[in-house]
């Protein structure tokens, strides 16, 4: 079932893993459930997105968090680099 609402293209969102059909991938989700986000907050942000679509972005998040945080905390520090230069 997960497999259904989830989804890789190398063309889109860097080929990152993103809720089939948008462009909202599963780091934007598990960003903002680090910012204290409930599934039922993010489909008020994005009320395109169903709950099951959420469910299966943080279900995602959560089976493979460490690699997740890790590329989240390596955009984190290429952005204050770039920030630095400027």
């Amino acid at each position: 079932m997960l497999d259904s609402l989830l989804v890789a293209t190398a063309d889109v969102c860097g080929g990152r893993i993103r809720i089939d059909g948008t462009r909202i991938t599963v780091h934007r989700i598990a960003t903002l459930y680090k910012q204290g986000f409930s599934a039922e907050d993010v489909i008020q942000t994005y009320s395109h997105l169903s709950l099951s679509q959420v469910y299966a972005a943080l279900a995602f998040y959560h089976a493979n968090r460490a690699e997740i945080e890790a590329e989240l905390a390596a955009e984190d520090a290429a952005y204050d680099e770039l920030k630095n230069q400027v």
